[in-house]
């Protein structure tokens, strides 16, 4: 069970609640996770939500965020964004089988994305440093600077919701991760 309170999100007209109307009219309901940061740090949410559509404005896939993030969050060991970005890379055309294998760690047939998947489990395995071939093989697989720096955007945003949900115990309410 979630650690941290959060109000009704019907009845919460504070900044809260105007965020609540926010998502829930963009995405249909309030993610769990959403509706906690929201309710302690309105400011911290709006941030988030302003980092997601700086990404959605880049060049990187809607399918490479999500694998980013799910890489993260499946190094970090948290179940609630495992399950939300296993769930959000679905909808993105990740089908359930590459998933599983990015989850695992194992090659999943496609060379530029394998290359992301490395590279970005490289930065969460050392605290961001990367050596020069590792440098060299992202840029090889095609990914342009401009996507480096998402990549690292992308990095952040997740680990802060990471640490977060870790921190709250925050309740799954996406689809069971096989």
């Amino acid at each position: 069970m979630s650690r941290l309170s959060v109000p009704n999100l019907e009845t919460d007209t504070g900044p809260s609640g105007q965020i609540y109307a926010q998502i829930k009219k963009a995405a249909g309901s309030v993610p769990n996770a959403y509706a906690a940061i929201a309710a302690h740090g309105p400011a911290a949410l709006k941030s988030m939500l302003a980092a997601d559509a700086v990404l959605a404005s880049g060049s990187l896939s809607k399918r490479d965020r999500e694998v980013i993030k799910l890489v993260i969050s499946a190094a970090g060991g948290c179940d609630y964004c495992v399950a939300a970005h296993s769930h959000l890379a679905r909808l993105a055309g990740v089908n359930a089988d590459v998933l599983q294998q990015i989850r695992d760690g194992a090659p999943t047939g496609d060379a530029k994305r394998d290359a992301l998947v490395h590279f970005v489990r490289k930065l969460a395995q050392s605290s961001g440093t990367v050596s020069d071939a590792d440098f060299v093989a992202i840029k090889a697989a095609g990914y342009s600077d401009a996507q480096l720096v998402e990549i690292s955007l992308a990095f952040a945003t997740i680990v802060f919701t990471n640490v977060f949900n870790r921190i709250n115990d925050t309740d799954i309410d996406f689809p069971a991760v096989a």
